[in-house]
């Protein structure tokens, strides 16, 4: 096994912990004794159990941002319906390391604050150049967008707490809540795109 491989190795198995018990609870020697390797090999590569938690939400992030990246080919309520699915599908086949990380955004800790406002921020970027307000969009328009993402990652959770929920009900309810949050600003601060995604939806804006 690499280097690389045994960090990830390790990283899965934090995320296993994470994701079932809260960050108090946990005890990161736990991780080396389920690897079957030693305390000094996992500080090796972790000094801690902060260091740790913060390696596997970095992780877990670029991963769910590579995942998820726009096709700019698509249409702007395309590329949106494509984020959401894309996102849901990657919290179903990394359900504990997402767990983990959707646990970690209620931390205090100033680096995982920042970490998770950072990967909000992109994905509202990400929006803003698909429907063509990327440039000095206005208050009320992020307001609605980063509410929005929050939204649908705490949906996200629920579903994964809960088996009974279904990915396509959660998709559904998501891309209903975006028409509406956009359908609640003022049409004068609307960025084209997003006319052309409530016209595609036959929504008026207020």
């Amino acid at each position: 096994m690499t280097p690389e491989q045994r960090r990830d190795q390790l990283l899965d198995l934090g995320a296993e912990l994470f994701a079932s018990h809260p960050y108090d609870e946990v005890h990161i020697e736990r991780v080396a004794e389920l690897a079957g390797v030693s305390r000094g090999l996992l500080y090796h590569y972790f000094p801690g159990k902060r260091e740790f938690f913060v390696a596997m939400l970095v992780r877990e992030d670029a991963a769910l941002l590579d995942e998820t990246a726009p096709d700019p080919a698509l249409t702007p309520v395309e590329q949106l319906r494509h984020g959401v699915d894309a996102f849901l599908d990657y919290c179903v086949r990394h359900e504990f390391g997402v767990r983990a990380v959707f646990r970690g955004a209620v931390s205090s800790d100033p680096e995982i604050v920042a970490i998770v406002a950072n990967s909000i921020d992109r994905q509202v970027e990400r929006i803003l150049v698909a429907t063509g307000g990327g440039n000095d969009p206005a208050p009320m328009v992020l307001v609605a967008l980063r509410s929005w993402i929050y939204l649908l990652r705490a949906a996200s959770y629920e579903m994964l707490s809960d088996k009974r929920v279904r990915t396509d009900d959660v998709m559904a309810m998501c891309m209903s809540a975006f028409f509406g949050a956009v359908a609640g600003l003022s049409p004068d601060v609307l960025p084209e795109g997003l006319r052309e995604i409530l016209a595609e939806r036959d929504v008026t804006p207020r």
